[in-house]
């Protein structure tokens, strides 16, 4: 692997993290994970104004995470660029266990010790979910396989926020407590870079410009 100022040898594949769309879940601020959670109108809104932001990027690829809010943020996406979308498990959401629907707030008066443990070790799961740690794990070799079948192409990938902040903090070599020092907005875009030989470049992280007119927030 290479590191500094030394140019990668190879032209990369760019990856194109789109989160999706607004949910009445991420309106309240509550754990979205497997649930399969619909987007709001507004959620449509924001996928629809990322269709058009993106329509004439030379996208080469659609990807998604199999939940309904992906597919459904993608399917806008796609329609714009006359692309198919092939849906990947890897990038599916981090599973929050019994915290799935509430709020933190809710979480801490439920379980105050194990929300305590989880926020400060990211090997620790929720009650019955997935740690950071794991999600990252998998994240990391979906993203090493979607390099692989799609090498030097650009690839819209269609997720969640702790897929796209695992790619993010692995692209930066940054510790895993650095996912809880990212924010990222409903239907927002960040752009990676991955070279063969190795390194990987963010271009950019949570761009919202294509939501001016839509209202970005809550995420």
């Amino acid at each position: 692997m290479r590191f500094g100022w030394v140019a990668p040898d190879l032209e990369p594949t760019r990856l194109v993290l789109l989160r999706h769309g607004q949910t009445p879940l991420s309106v309240e601020r509550r754990f979205a994970g497997r649930g399969d959670i619909p987007l709001t109108e507004q959620g449509h809104e924001q996928a629809r104004a990322a269709a058009r932001r993106l329509a004439p990027w030379p996208i080469d690829a659609v990807v998604s995470s199999p939940l309904r809010r992906t597919r459904d943020t993608a399917a806008h996406v796609a329609r714009e660029l006359g692309l198919p979308v092939e849906v990947d498990e890897g990038f599916v959401e981090t599973d929050f266990g019994d915290w799935e629907g509430m709020t933190f707030a809710e979480a801490q008066r439920a379980a105050g010790e194990a929300v305590d443990k989880w926020l400060a070790d990211p090997e620790v799961a929720p009650p019955g979910g997935e740690s950071f740690a794991e999600a990252a794990a998998r994240v990391g070799a979906a993203r090493e396989a979607l390099v692989e079948r799609h090498t030097g192409r650009t690839v819209l990938v269609v997720t969640h926020v702790t897929p796209i902040k695992a790619v993010v903090q692995q692209a930066m070599l940054a510790p895993l407590g650095a996912l809880h020092r990212m924010f990222l907005e409903t239907a927002c875009l960040t752009e990676v870079d991955c070279y063969a030989d190795g390194p990987m470049v963010v271009r950019s992280l949570n761009d919202t410009a294509h939501l001016d007119g839509t209202a970005a927030g809550p995420a």
